[in-house]
């Protein structure tokens, strides 16, 4: 076989190596060789060069290098040194570049603005990042503007336009309604790259109050609104009757109905535009039309295709998007728009230019002294972007030179560098859309060989296949690289090795005379070195008996074969698959060494079945396909649960186990699963059977582990898919030997309940954990810390035990170890407990409250010594009450308000207090006990705020031009009231509210006399107190000017009079007792005629009626009713004459003297109204308010 690899002598072998150089380096393959290695700083990470920051936030300016040693970072502002040692706000954080500008505490970011470049430095040269432009991000508020609302005819178009403010970045502009809803949008209606909504035409539903603009800026998380926009559209049909309602003679009246209109373009205007776009970017194209019908838009491109897998619509079809744009995609793009009546189109010519992109940026280059090497740097754009060079930072004709540097063009020559030739070069590519920046260093280095790989590595391959042997290596001159076999043998050549460049030996085909040692030798000028690999080499693993296909009928059982031959030291692993996947997880699949067996075959099984070998060096497969047939027909299947095992046998029993095995019962044609072992304890719980164990279905013996002392029997019950048999009958009883217990008692726990005491708990052992006769409890204890013995006292049937005597809250070490009559339990273990607490001793001190406002405060004290609290610390209670209220100098009730602060706490705020208010607080330390010493009180006051509303306000005295307002003053004043604000307006009959009046009002008045009011018009009011701090709530209030004098003395008259309240009382009563009446008559169906009726009374007051208004055929409960007077009765056609009526309401309360009738004629007429109220159609069936009456005549 041809050798791969020669001794590199010609430049471009020289360049390969470089890159694999550049490579080792970048990617730290030996992290200590990278540490010993000197290189240039090379820039990892930096922000962007366009970088919006939030103002609101601290601006980071990213600048992160690596090199060796280690580079230090300076930046320059605009072009000049920034000096951040002289700005307390910005600081670098430490080992590396990164600049923080503390904006949060302080900073102004627009104090901050500019062009950031950061500069990494070290003693082989300097790497420079982009030019950082810093902007902070800009949210302004809409520009006010005067917006009359919209009138448009029916078909006609509309642009509603959104101008949004300016922002930086620019918003994200959206519409919607006041209740925060998308306006639909369609291809009538839809908004346009610039924000504004356009209307191709308008329909009557458009007509609304609220077209709402808003531009979202994202970076800033801020919403701005624009005013609401109306639009109101008129039909010709409701415009033709509002004119000819106001003119007789126009040329509008009587116009045709709405008509189509053929397409107009609404944007772009004109026939044709240009668009300038750059490569990579996305290119947007956005045509509007009006007309009726709504005309649909189409997208070509001149002389050419919409390029395929790029191109979308948007906006339907109104926008034309096409992604990730280059220069080919220049051209003519023609929109046309199209309705039932013509057509409209428009051309818009792209330009796609292109900011600089790279062809070949420059790369890393690593040489040994005098080699040779060349950092190309290429770039294309449109326009062609121009190429500069720079030396660590530095214009490449004002650094310093280098006889070894030649530039040409886009290319730096370097011929026999030396070692101070090491530097950074930044190349520059820019045109006027941009500007590329590329770092690539030029690091000369002279390192004696190094070879990276293991030494003594072992590699294992199977016979017949390739043998990889690495020697990775560095060295610089790069090293040449040799190998041999064995420890003496020659130097490897000949067609049955490869030797690659990057130093790994190859051996295409591995034969078992291959294994062996073989060594790799570096070296270069500077030294040499070697190292040793091992190489074994293993027999392929073999499927000597491979699965055949089979055919099964169902519910029959099948298995497959897999019989494998595998090297002696290598561990195979063979896994089987249906159909490729994992077998199912069902118990029928049996997998063995050598086989898989399926039991009782369904027709799922059918598929194929594959056996995997895989050892650490190969893998080997072998199928087979499983056809599963239909069974002869059988007779039905009963299936049920199996019957009890039975003939239960105990063997081998042992002090700590016993063999148990039994016969299963008939399975009833459902497979047993599993057995279930059962056992009875009669010496400790006799009756009581617990789970022991449960075994596969296809096990019928089991070895049971056993207790000491425990007189076992068990019992076993079979389970199928159908359910479980009942328990078989129990075994013979079996009696265990008593041994020493074999745990302690758990949960122990030393709590004292008194300060002098020492309380041990612990869970006593059950009666088979015992494992003897006579169990008791060693209870041992010792105070912590102190060189003491431990005290035991031996207790049994008790789970506590109380030590008296301790000192106050002191730790204790206890233990509780069992024992029996045969002996004790192992060494128990100890726990750490407490006697009893204490009341805290003293008072925590320096008690100091900072009011942080009116309603909150914030306390601290310093902590008690953690001695005196006498117990375990569970924090800190403060009470504070309210003195008085500082505005009203009053004391009241003490109610005493406690916050617990826990743990070592020493501080903590106090939430809900009064504004205006003297407060006092103490300090208590609290334990398990209960609380210590208050400290002594602290007295504070808390600030004015707010007041609260009003108290109330009342509005009296209406005439035609004023009102009086009387109000009491705020409950909660919350400090000294400066002034009440009243501010009110009127409101016209479609509730709508006019201009707001404002009044201040010296906080010591309590009315005040509104004079100069519109008569008859409903007020509005708002009312509210003001401290020093601010407005409080405020309370509304609405009352009505009078019409004239004579209704404000109606008002008063029958609103204040007696006389009319009785007359109320009494009607109400009336027709309370009529309803009640007619209830009880219509109950006992009471229908007869009315001429019995009026044979039996002869009334002659009904005859006129009867006269006028015809013979009724029945008559409901008319003996219940008082028969109408004649000047009361109603006309037939149900209304009432003004001359005949004579019941108004005002009328009866003019008089302040009115006498009611003897005969009850008021009362009479009253009921007559309310009998023809019903007939008006639009009067509610309920009896009148006075007040509402007279409202209602007003």
């Amino acid at each position: 076989m041809v050798r791969k690899m020669s001794i590199p002598t010609s430049k471009t072998s020289l360049l390969l190596f470089l890159c694999q150089i550049i490579s080792a380096l970048d990617v730290p393959l030996d992290s200590k060789l990278l540490e010993e290695l000197s290189q240039p700083p090379t820039i990892t990470q930096q922000s962007p060069k366009d970088y919006i920051v939030d103002p609101r936030e601290n601006i980071v300016i990213q600048c992160e290098a690596k090199g060796k040693p280690p580079p230090s970072f300076s930046w320059t502002r605009n072009g000049t040194h920034f000096d951040i040692d002289k700005d307390a706000q910005v600081t670098m954080k430490p080992n590396s570049g990164t600049l923080v500008i503390n904006i949060m505490n302080g900073g102004k970011a627009e104090a901050y603005e500019g062009v950031y470049q950061c500069t990494a430095r070290n003693e082989r040269g300097a790497a420079i990042s982009n030019n950082i432009v810093i902007r902070p991000s800009r949210s302004p508020l809409w520009t006010k503007e005067k917006l009359e609302p919209n009138h448009v005819r029916e078909g006609d178009s509309l642009v509603l336009h959104c101008r949004p403010p300016v922002g930086l970045p620019p918003p994200i502009i959206f519409w919607m309604d006041n209740a925060f809803q998308r306006l639909p949008q369609s291809e009538r209606v839809s908004q346009g790259l610039n924000g504004d909504l356009y209307f191709s035409n308008v329909q009557p539903e458009d007509t609304r109050e609220d077209y709402i603009c808003y531009a979202r800026f994202n970076h800033t998380q801020t919403i701005q609104q624009k005013q609401p926009i109306s639009v109101k559209v008129f039909s010709m049909d409701s415009l033709n009757d509002t004119i000819a309602a106001n003119l007789s003679d126009t040329d509008i009246y009587g116009a045709k109905p709405v008509t189509e209109r053929q397409p107009v373009l609404l944007t772009p205007t004109g026939s044709t535009s240009t668009k300038v776009e750059l490569r990579g970017n996305v290119l947007l194209l956005e045509c509007i039309a009006a007309g009726l019908p709504t005309p649909v838009i189409r997208w070509i491109k001149e002389g050419g295709e919409l390029p395929a897998n790029r191109t979308f619509f948007e906006n339907f079809k109104k926008t034309l998007k096409i992604i990730d744009v280059s220069e080919a995609d220049s051209g003519n793009y023609k929109c046309i728009a199209r309705n039932t009546l013509g057509s409209v189109h428009h051309v818009i010519s792209v330009t796609v230019k292109a900011a600089p992109y790279w062809i070949t940026a420059p790369r890393n280059l690593v040489l040994s002294p005098g080699e040779d090497g060349t950092l190309i740097c290429r770039a294309n754009g449109n326009p062609k972007p121009s190429i500069s060079w720079l030396a660590n930072g530095v214009p490449i004709a004002i650094a310093p030179e280098d006889p070894s540097r030649k530039v040409d063009g886009d290319t730096i020559i370097f011929s026999h560098v030396q070692e101070r030739s090491s530097a950074v070069y930044q190349c520059n590519a820019s045109n006027e859309y941009g500007y590329l920046l590329a770092n690539a260093f030029v690091n000369v280095l002279a390192e004696p060989p190094r070879i990276l790989t293991p030494a003594n590595k072992l590699y294992q391959v199977i016979a017949d296949r390739p043998a990889l042997l690495d020697c990775a290596y560095f060295g610089s001159p790069k090293p040449e690289i040799e190998w041999f076999k064995g420890v003496k043998g020659s130097i490897l050549r000949g067609n049955e090795y490869v030797f690659h460049d990057n130093g790994t030996l190859e051996i295409p085909v591995a034969q078992k005379n291959n294994a062996g040692t073989y060594t790799c030798v570096a070296r270069n000028e500077l030294g040499k070195i070697q190292n040793e690999v091992h190489l074994e080499i293993k027999d392929p693993t073999m499927i000597i008996k491979q699965p055949e296909y089979k055919v099964i009928q169902r519910y029959g059982q099948v298995s497959f074969e897999c019989i494998i031959k595998h090297d002696s030291t290598l561990l195979p692993t063979v896994t089987w698959l249906k159909d490729n996947d994992e077998l199912p997880d069902d118990e029928r699949f049996l997998v063995g060494k050598d086989n898989l067996t399926i039991m009782n075959v369904t027709d799922k099984d059918d598929g194929t079945y594959t056996c995997i070998v895989n050892t650490t060096l190969d893998s080997v497969s072998a199928s087979a396909v499983l056809t599963v047939v239909a069974a002869p027909p059988t007779p039905a299947i009963i299936y049920a649960r199996p019957n009890p095992p039975f003939d239960l046998e105990l063997t081998g029993q042992l002090e700590r186990s016993v063999d148990l095995s039994w016969i299963p019962g008939d399975e009833n044609n459902s497979p047993i699963t599993n057995f279930v072992i059962e056992y009875e304890d009669a010496l400790h719980e006799p009756g009581v059977w617990h789970y022991q164990t449960e075994v596969p279905g296809t096990q019928t013996t089991v070895q049971l582990k056993l207790s000491p002392y425990v007189n076992y029997s068990f019992r076993v019950i079979a389970v199928n898919r159908i359910g479980r048999s009942q328990p078989s009958e129990p075994s013979e009883q079996y009696l265990t030997k008593s041994a020493s217990p074999d745990e302690n008692p758990a949960n122990v726990q030393g709590i004292g309940s008194e300060p002098d005491n020492l309380v041990i708990t612990w869970e006593p052992l059950k009666g088979f954990q015992s494992n003897g006769p006579g169990l008791q409890y060693k209870v041992s204890w010792r105070q912590k810390d102190v060189d003491d013995e431990w005290t035991s006292v031996i207790v049994a049937n008790v789970s506590k035990y109380i030590v008296s005597g301790t000192p106050t809250f002191v730790p204790y070490e206890v233990k509780v170890q069992a024992l029996n009559d045969l002996g004790y339990a192992p060494e128990p273990s100890e726990v750490i407990g407490h006697s009893g607490e204490d009341l805290p001793m003293v008072a925590p001190g320096n008690v100091q409250v900072h009011v942080i406002n009116s309603t909150l405060a914030k306390v601290h004290w310093d902590p008690v010594p953690l001695k005196t609290v006498r117990g375990h610390l569970q924090g800190y209670k403060v009470y504070y009450w309210k003195v008085q209220s500082l505005s009203r100098r009053s004391r009241r009730h003490v109610e005493k308000n406690i916050l617990t602060f826990r743990g070592n706490k020493t501080f903590g705020m106090l939430p809900g207090l009064e504004p205006y208010s003297s407060y006092k607080l103490n300090v208590r330390v609290v334990n398990g006990k209960g609380e210590g010493p208050a400290s002594s009180d602290k007295v504070f006051k808390t600030p004015e705020g707010v007041p609260s509303s009003p108290s109330f306000l009342k509005i009296t005295n209406p005439t035609l031009d004023s009102l009086t307002l009387e109000w009491g003053s705020p409950t909660h004043p919350n400090g000294v009231l400066t002034s009440y604000t009243l501010k009110f307006q009127p409101i016209n009959n479609t509730h709508e509210l006019g201009p707001l009046v404002e009044i201040r009002i010296p906080a010591n008045e309590s009315s005040l006399i509104l004079k100069n009011l519109n008569y008859s018009t409903r007020y509005k009011f708002y009312f509210n107190a003001q401290t020093s701090v601010g407005s409080g709530s405020q309370i509304t209030e609405e009352a009505v000017t009078i019409m004239d004098e004579a209704m404000a003395s109606r008002q008063v008259d029958i609103a204040t009079q007696g006389w009319f309240i009785g007359l109320m009382c009494a009607v109400a009563l009336l027709i309370l007792i009529l309803l009640i009446v007619c209830f009880i008559r219509r109950n006992k169906g009471g229908k007869y005629p009315v001429k019995e009726k009026e044979d039996a009374h002869a009334d002659p007051e009904i005859q006129p009626m009867k006269e006028d208004d015809g013979t009724f055929g029945e008559y409901s409960d008319a003996e219940d009713h008082k028969p109408l007077k004649k000047g009361s009765r109603t006309p037939s056609d149900r209304t009432v004459k003004k001359e005949d009526s004579d019941d108004s309401l005002v009328d009866y309360g003019e008089g302040v003297n009115g006498q009611f009738n003897e005969d009850g004629s008021f009362i009479g007429q009253y009921s007559g109204k309310k009998e023809k109220e019903p007939a008006e159609g639009n009067e509610s069936s309920e009896a009148p308010s006075p007040v509402n009456a007279m409202n209602s005549f007003v």
